[in-house]
């Protein structure tokens, strides 16, 4: 295939960033999306041209850094699939295809397609670990824990922390994002010591960086790869009011 590429160029954080048409020609159909980026830098590279910069790791769909926006889409037009997943077959020959970064103020454009996603890492650091004890402590599984709420916690545990459920928010919104992490430790009894002070420092830090507030949408669920359910937003509600109701912390 041959297409045509509009990809968002940026130098750095404090520069201002545009549109730049790229051409790239003889595209497998059975390449993956980064993959043609990859083909994409190799002709930039060989015109003595600088590449351009994206986020990737695993390219295997589990560690969520591949964060693209494609055709005004987050990860691009096949639903429950990441970038680095999303082969060239689900375009056409000719096609014309936009590829910018992730837009949200907590997520800064470090260059070109390259976000700082860091704003996640310290909503984690607030709140999302379960303390533990050395010593005698019983293996996580010997805690006896019924399989809907081992299931329900599990599903909420597959989040990889893309961010594609603010870059699909019209607010910009991480509910979705910590409302996973919150559901996944609340509903385990490993995760009850914590329980009232993580929802409030998680949901102060994700305020602290500029997140916005969920106008109950469903964008984020729509467009999330894993398919992380709403049904999370409303457990990390139902642990808010709780903890609040109950906390020394008035503010």
């Amino acid at each position: 295939m041959n297409l045509t590429l509009k990809v968002w160029r940026q130098k750095n954080r404090d520069a201002q960033g545009n549109i730049v048409d790229y051409q790239v020609r003889d595209i497998s159909p059975d390449m993956s999306f980064l993959e043609m980026l990859d083909v994409l830098n190799e002709d930039l590279l060989r015109q003595g041209q600088e590449p351009v910069a994206f986020d990737h790791d695993c390219r295997e769909g589990i560690c969520g850094s591949c964060n693209l926006f494609i055709n005004g889409r987050a990860h691009g037009p096949e639903p429950g699939t990441t970038t680095c997943q999303l082969h060239m077959r689900k375009f056409s020959d000719g096609d014309t295809i936009t590829i910018e970064p992730w837009r949200a103020e907590a997520f800064p454009v470090n260059k070109d397609l390259s976000v700082d996603r860091s704003a996640f890492d310290r909503i984690i650091q607030a709140g999302g670990y379960v303390s533990v004890n050395t010593g005698g402590v019983p293996d996580a599984n010997e805690i006896p824990i019924p399989k809907s709420i081992a299931d329900q916690a599990f599903d909420a545990a597959t989040c990889i922390g893309c961010g594609a459920c603010v870059a699909a928010c019209k607010n910009a919104s991480a509910m979705l994002f910590v409302s996973a992490k919150v559901s996944q430790l609340a509903l385990l009894p490993q995760g009850q010591v914590e329980r009232k002070t993580r929802v409030e420092n998680m949901i102060a830090q994700m305020d602290k960086e500029g997140f916005g507030a969920c106008t109950n949408i469903g964008s984020c669920a729509a467009e999330c790869p894993v398919g992380i359910s709403l049904e999370n937003i409303a457990i990390l509600n139902r642990e808010f009011l709780a903890a609040k109701a109950t906390s020394n912390n008035l503010a």
